[in-house]
């Protein structure tokens, strides 16, 4: 075997035998009946008040270009299924992957000639919900091509990376002690299938990466900032590791 592919299927192997598909279950799978009744229900879920915000901000005209995401993209329940299923995405011209809020604020700015939203803002929270909406059902499809591989590689290290004072790592507790409790909660295997999310602990709707940051607060570590390339990362890898589960957002979670 060429040297120059073995990391790529040394990668590729341990992925796979770390996310077995036969073993992986979402949050939504272990979620209690109550959570799961709220997300089922479209008129008890309340990430859908963010889902119905993001269409009126999908046809209105924003920027010095005076358009809407509706004037470029049309009907978002046929231009955008199965769009955030795929996403983070290689951007070839940046010559990096974006997220999907990073890929709105794109648009924003080249095609609106508009302000990029603020990371966690409403309306970005409202219009991410409203485009991965549209995959909610689809099978989770991150692109496998070979520019996306150095980032999830580095994805993979930063899961498997000891952090913080209280030196965990995120694969200490979603791979090795899901279904296990922490502080009274059940342990995830931390499957991004939902997001953004409505978290009961929230009381709002919130990103990946607001989860991520959590997390890494939560092991005493000097969290990412939004949109840094290690986010992005992770996310990514994330992502791969779901692969072809279902998407649910906007989901709810405890």
């Amino acid at each position: 075997m060429n040297f120059l592919l073995r990391p790529l299927v040394a990668l590729a192997t341990t992925i796979a035998l770390a996310a077995a598909p036969d073993e992986r279950r979402s949050g939504y799978d272990i979620a209690g009946p109550e959570i799961r009744a709220m997300q089922d229900d479209d008129t008890a879920n309340p990430g859908n008040l963010w889902v119905l915000q993001g269409e009126t901000l999908w046809g209105k005209p924003t920027g010095a270009a005076d358009r809407s995401c509706a004037d470029c993209h049309g009907d978002a329940q046929m231009t955008m299924k199965g769009v955030a299923a795929r996403y983070p995405a290689f951007d070839a011209v940046l010559a990096r992957p974006l997220d999907l809020e990073q890929r709105i604020n794109q648009c924003r700015t080249e095609h609106q000639k508009a302000e990029p939203l603020a990371w966690e803002s409403e309306d970005l929270l409202a219009v991410t919900a409203f485009v991965a909406r549209q995959s909610r059902g689809l099978p989770i499809t991150v692109s496998a091509s070979l520019e996306l591989r150095p980032f999830l590689a580095l994805g993979k290290q930063l899961f498997e990376q000891r952090e913080g004072q209280l030196n965990l790592s995120c694969s200490q507790c979603h791979d090795d002690n899901w279904g296990k409790r922490l502080g009274g909660n059940l342990i995830p295997q931390g499957h991004p299938t939902g997001y953004p999310i409505y978290r009961l602990e929230w009381q709002s709707l919130g990103s990946l990466q607001r989860r991520l940051r959590n997390c890494m607060t939560g092991v005493r570590a000097e969290p990412f900032e939004y949109g840094a390339p290690q986010a992005i990362a992770l996310e990514l890898y994330l992502m791969e590791r779901a692969r072809s589960m279902p998407m649910d957002a906007p989901a709810v979670r405890p």
